[in-house]
């Protein structure tokens, strides 16, 4: 992360208790336990961040120390010139080199995208609308493949709905993970823990074509419209034990209820109709 940017979420240091203490258990791990669990046995007997994640050498980039990032340049255009991720030794950047084996190819087009804003409007204060929905993205995304049904109810914030009325159709949705900080954050999992949902089709049937689909759908006019519903992640059927009571949906505190007009097109937002297709 650049100096000159803020830091959008609290960052866990590294620590062998902290790392070997990970839980791959929970459903919101599934398909990051192989890269995470053979990562993780690298550090833990000795190996450097950079040096796990390259030894395990399934990503797109190279993974080099924080202090190859020359003062003064961006993060982003420091990958995007030179094809490597400074990386610190802290379970923010080893979630962050999870997400570059796991989604190669959406990683990348983020990258692209940050790329052509700063040689647009330079390093600066303000990121503006589309960096900012990349750094979203980047950090607390999480991709929802599911019925229609579902997506309204979330976009309508109706919970009880979403997760008590429609719990038999979550055996048809599926929810990934992607943000890093979001991954990070839930190695300690907290009930207010809440993921920005990225609409995606829901007849892709494999991480390498979510993959593919993400990097293709993704645009700057898109992620200034930000196309984003946020979603309390424990409150996913099978996730958190505590779901199974429909009281779990009542703390208000957790399950917002709506803003007034939250279901309003904003004007200039692109339209993301997305038919739907049981695979």
């Amino acid at each position: 992360m650049p100096e000159d940017e803020t830091v959008p979420f609290p960052l866990t240091p590294l620590s062998e208790k902290g790392l070997a203490g990970i839980d791959w258990h929970p459903g919101w791990f599934d398909g990051w336990r192989t890269h995470g669990q053979g990562v993780q046995s690298l550090i833990v007997s000795g190996a450097t961040m950079a040096d796990a994640l390259n030894a395990h050498g399934c990503a797109p980039v190279s993974f080099v120390p924080q202090s190859d990032l020359p003062p003064g340049m961006a993060y982003e255009q420091f990958i995007f010139e030179r094809g490597s991720v400074p990386t610190r030794d802290n379970l923010h950047d080893f979630f962050n080199g999870l997400c570059w084996m796991r989604f190669p190819a959406t990683k990348q087009r983020l990258n692209q995208l940050q790329a052509a804003e700063i040689a647009c409007a330079g390093v600066t204060a303000l990121r503006g609308p589309v960096r900012d929905a990349l750094t979203v993205l980047d950090e607390n995304a999480a991709f929802l493949l599911a019925p229609p049904p579902v997506w309204d109810a979330l976009a309508a914030r109706d919970w009880r709905r979403l997760f008590v009325d429609l719990r038999p159709l979550w055996a048809e949705a599926q929810l990934v993970l992607f943000g890093h900080a979001l991954l990070e954050k839930l190695v300690h999992a907290r009930k207010p823990i809440t993921a920005h949902v990225y609409r995606a089709q829901p007849a892709i049937d494999s991480i390498a074509a979510l993959d593919a689909w993400v990097a293709d759908d993704l645009n700057a006019a898109t992620l200034a419209g930000k196309p984003f519903l946020p979603l309390p992640v424990l409150g996913v059927p099978g996730w958190w034990p505590g779901n199974e009571d429909v009281s779990f949906y009542d703390d208000r505190s957790v399950f917002r209820p709506p803003s007034q007009g939250v279901n309003q097109k904003k004007p200039g937002a692109p339209s993301r109709h997305i038919p739907y297709r049981k695979a």
